[in-house]
């Protein structure tokens, strides 16, 4: 590709915000029942990326596993839910709009997604079990991530940042 010149990192810098954000709360990525702690090192890279906060569980391991997965300087915007299940409940009953990621019938593709208007919470289930019914019912809408190999689903980090991405509208 002729002619094509790469950005250096400062000129990247230069052209972002110029400072940590405190909280936007407009989009929050909420690995509540993540099993691996680097997956939500690699989730908290992708809500700086598009401007999202992360909502975590009252885990023991949460913080070391987001201290070590932090590569972003500065401070991230950290949601602490507290009793995941409650939380989602007090955020709906505010206004927020629930998605979880997950293979459900009447479930919305990816590709189908609409851009987030509004305080919009995407909650992401447990890699193997996925979200838990009791879950699924406090949720707005569910969306779907198509594959065509053999596996069922992808990891926390990758599907929630998918997700983001296509909330955010940047893909």
């Amino acid at each position: 590709m002729a002619g094509v010149r790469v950005r250096r990192a400062d000129e990247l810098r230069r052209s972002r915000r110029a400072r940590s954000h405190s909280c936007w709360g407009h989009l929050i990525l909420a690995p509540l029942w993540a099993q691996h702690g680097a997956n939500l090192g690699t989730l908290l890279r992708t809500c700086d990326a598009v401007g999202a906060c992360m909502a975590v569980p009252p885990h023991d391991w949460v913080g070391p596993a987001l201290r070590r997965g932090n590569t972003v300087p500065g401070r991230s915007c950290i949601h602490r839910t507290g009793n995941p299940v409650r939380w989602l409940e007090r955020e709906r009953d505010a206004g927020a709009h629930l998605i979880g990621v997950e293979l459900a019938e009447g479930a919305t593709r990816l590709a189908d997604l609409p851009i987030a208007r509004r305080r919009t919470v995407v909650v992401l289930g447990h890699e193997r079990t996925g979200i838990g019914e009791s879950v699924l019912d406090v949720l707005d809408d569910v969306v779907e991530i198509p594959m065509v190999g053999r596996g069922a689903s992808l990891n926390v980090a990758v599907s929630g940042s998918l997700v983001a991405y296509k909330l955010a509208g940047l893909v």
